[in-house]
């Protein structure tokens, strides 16, 4: 019997492959990706972690068992040391202070994304919110193994992309994916159904980041 997890990536087999597709992700294998894309790229992925964190957290504080709650408190806390580790060397290289960082804001995608987690963390049901939290690990680790088998030796993103394509980082992402198979079998069809719409829609704005990255996205009209 095929599995929510593997149904839902089955599903979602064309809108993954737009996001191999996109010119930011095509250019990054090939060491090409301009530095003020990148820059933009990684500023507001440093936002979005801030947030990401925080409905982590949220998931392992409405986890119904230790393995999960371990889980995603420990992911939480990883995603702040990657922020530390992996955002503060590319951050210091363009020459980015911490008043710099504090000063930025999230984009129109970014905060949009954030919003939708934060939102599924404090109101959807704990297998709609799992199923929301899954794209960023998976679809990371998916585009990272395929970039790291691409990409040619002295890329200037090799950091960015060993950190999602190791080993250790494709073990966190069969963990919550076992956890989410796990919320999926205990749901009945209705929230079956709610899982798969968070799970798409959360990788649709995954597309929207990193096109948005490429852009450069600004809003539309200031303050």
């Amino acid at each position: 019997m095929t599995s929510f997890t593997q149904h839902i990536w089955q599903q979602t087999a064309e809108l993954r492959q737009a996001i191999d597709d996109l010119p930011f992700n095509r250019e990054l294998a090939a060491g090409i990706l301009s530095r003020d894309r990148f820059k933009f790229y990684i500023t507001q992925d440093k936002l979005y972690l801030d947030q990401y964190a925080r409905t982590l957290a949220i998931a392992g504080a409405r986890a119904p068992e230790l393995a999960a709650m371990d889980k995603f408190v420990g992911s939480a806390l990883g995603a702040l040391a990657v922020e530390r580790a992996l955002h503060g060397q590319f951050l210091e290289q363009f020459g980015m202070g911490e008043a710099d960082i504090a000063a930025a804001e999230p984009s129109p995608s970014c905060l949009a994304y954030t919003n939708f987690l934060i939102a599924a963390a404090h109101h959807d049901s704990w297998p709609v919110l799992v199923a929301a939290i899954l794209p960023c690990f998976w679809i990371y680790h998916d585009v990272g193994v395929r970039i790291a088998e691409e990409t040619a030796p002295g890329n200037f993103y090799q950091p960015w992309i060993g950190t999602y394509a190791d080993e250790a980082f494709a073990s966190s992402v069969k963990e919550v994916i076992r956890i989410t198979d796990q919320a999926a079998a205990a749901a009945g069809a209705a929230e079956r159904e709610a899982m798969g719409r968070a799970f798409v829609r959360s990788t649709q704005y995954e597309w929207l980041f990193w096109d948005s990255a490429y852009r450069l996205e600004e809003w539309p009209i200031g303050a």
